[in-house]
């Protein structure tokens, strides 16, 4: 008993050391059981600090990692200088258990609306990580950030699931890997020993603002054309039109909101080296113009039901082809 006493005295006062030598900012420490009321109040609180360019409003470790679109900053330059304000759209995800909470919205910058995702990692009451991405008019791929700027997140993605009825962590990992397996160098076959893609049948998707599924055809679309936004998620996928991204490496999965059934992923796309291929069905087919090696800087949120994916959301710039994250990752594709 003495012994297990003295090795829980020798490790909080360890904690309180470390917590202690890494306190910075103006403000109290965040609570060591935020939930996540407390996470997504937090995030009000980054996003009212950014705007008003103070990073002394946070309470930030004294070496806290921040990134913009994978770029290592000291936490106050970059976009903290040019913000002018919120947006209205704001989508919310929490994982209380590990000490992470995310979000993807609209913020002002010079009179314009851009598109930004943020992931802050608490540890011992204060902020340790922030990595942040950003959309801005004229980034490439399709978009409608002022669409979006006007609406609000479908229903769907916050219900919230009974304790017992969550799947394990690891499992929802998986399913939202799949979806990146099942994307790089896209054949059609499916994967794993199923041969088939982990979605509903009303698996709905929205880049930048933008759907990129379930998109109704135009009245004068010439009869036969092969209009990939048209499809739903699983269409896609099985019609081997996805092709052209020949890889989806550093993938990373550090929030899980088992709650609501949702997966926060980051990854770079690797595309524009390939612009032909055959479809599953045989189909000869290319992407006219599509030969520039790019990447694209990928921060993807999916919702899970009944272990399919049901919604996703992106918001993913143009990169360097081939960037690699100062976060590292969890495959070496």
């Amino acid at each position: 008993m003495r012994s297990a006493l003295t090795t829980v005295a020798i490790a909080a006062a360890l904690v309180a050391g470390s917590f202690a030598a890494r306190i910075s900012g103006s403000t109290g420490p965040i609570p060591l059981n935020c939930d996540r009321a407390c996470l997504e109040g937090l995030i009000d609180q980054y996003l009212a600090a950014v705007v008003a360019h103070d990073p002394s409003r946070l309470p930030l470790s004294q070496d806290v990692k921040f990134t913009e679109n994978s770029q290592v900053l000291q936490v106050g330059d970059g976009f903290w200088k040019t913000a002018s304000g919120v947006g209205n759209y704001k989508h919310v995800f929490a994982d209380p258990e590990f000490g992470q909470v995310a979000m993807m919205g609209t913020m002002r910058e010079a009179n314009t609306t851009i598109l930004m995702s943020v992931r802050l990692r608490i540890e011992l009451g204060r902020i340790t990580e922030i990595e942040t991405v950003f959309f801005k008019p004229g980034g490439g791929g399709p978009n409608n950030i002022e669409g979006l700027d006007k609406s609000k997140p479908e229903d769907v993605w916050f219900r919230s699931i009974p304790p017992a009825q969550r799947m394990p962590r690891q499992q929802m990992i998986a399913i939202a890997d799949a979806y990146f397996t099942g994307l790089q160098k896209n054949d059609g076959k499916g994967i794993g020993t199923t041969g088939t893609y982990p979605f509903t049948e009303d698996c709905h998707r929205i880049e930048n603002g933008s759907a990129t599924t379930n998109v109704p055809r135009p009245a004068n679309e010439k009869p036969g054309t092969i209009n990939l936004f048209s499809m739903d998620c699983l269409s896609q996928f099985k019609a081997g039109l996805y092709y052209v991204v020949q890889s989806i490496h550093g993938r990373r999965y550090p929030l899980v909101d088992a709650e609501r059934g949702v997966v926060w992923a980051h990854s770079v796309f690797d595309q524009g080296t390939v612009n032909q291929g055959v479809l599953a069905d045989g189909t000869k087919h290319s992407y006219p113009g599509f030969n520039r090696p790019s990447s694209i800087l990928v921060t993807e949120a999916f919702l899970i039901e009944n272990g399919k994916i049901r919604r996703v959301e992106m918001i993913g710039p143009s990169a360097p082809y081939h960037i690699n994250s100062p976060w590292g990752g969890l495959s070496g594709n």
